[in-house]
């Protein structure tokens, strides 16, 4: 390295650290904490952010399902049709505001989250089902889907941001 080199200042989003085991310097980038020995010539890439929204939903489960059974109930037996019978009629009381979203899959929804008012919390692509997924990041904050169909029941969310 030459003497201008090692006087001029790193490129944005770099660090220069010591090694522990060996006392040699070497480059991190601050975003991902990748290293490497080399010094740098260009700032370091901030990785994307993932998306990430956060949600509440209300699951309704049936005798189809990959695991018909809930905290309400050992062995659904309820049909597909009863189930969505079910959806549509929360979400028609959501709607209406004759009760929030919170109260009713406290009360009735099919998934352990009921405990925490249906609230699921934050996550990104990929960490859930593909259809419940795709609901979620197509709505806007505040909204509520309409039923989707999953292999664990048909839902309705809430997206909050």
């Amino acid at each position: 390295m030459s003497e201008s080199e090692s006087l001029s200042p790193l490129p944005d989003g770099w660090i220069k650290k010591e090694s522990r085991s060996s006392g040699r310097q070497y480059y991190m980038n601050k975003y991902t904490h990748e290293s490497q020995w080399t010094r740098p010539t260009e700032s370091a890439k901030r990785p994307d952010k993932p998306e990430q929204v956060h949600c509440f939903h209300l699951l309704v489960k049936h005798k189809d399902v990959r695991r018909p059974s809930s905290w309400r109930q050992e062995t659904i037996t309820r049909s597909k049709e009863e189930a969505l019978q079910l959806i549509q009629d929360y979400h028609q009381q959501i709607i209406s505001g004759k009760y929030n979203f919170q109260d009713l899959a406290q009360k009735y929804s099919d998934c352990s989250s009921y405990k925490r008012g249906g609230d699921l919390g934050t996550f990104t692509k990929g960490k859930m089902q593909k259809p419940f997924e795709d609901a979620s990041f197509a709505l806007h904050s505040g909204e509520v889907s309409g039923p989707v169909y999953t292999d664990s029941g048909i839902h309705i969310i809430l997206r909050i941001a």
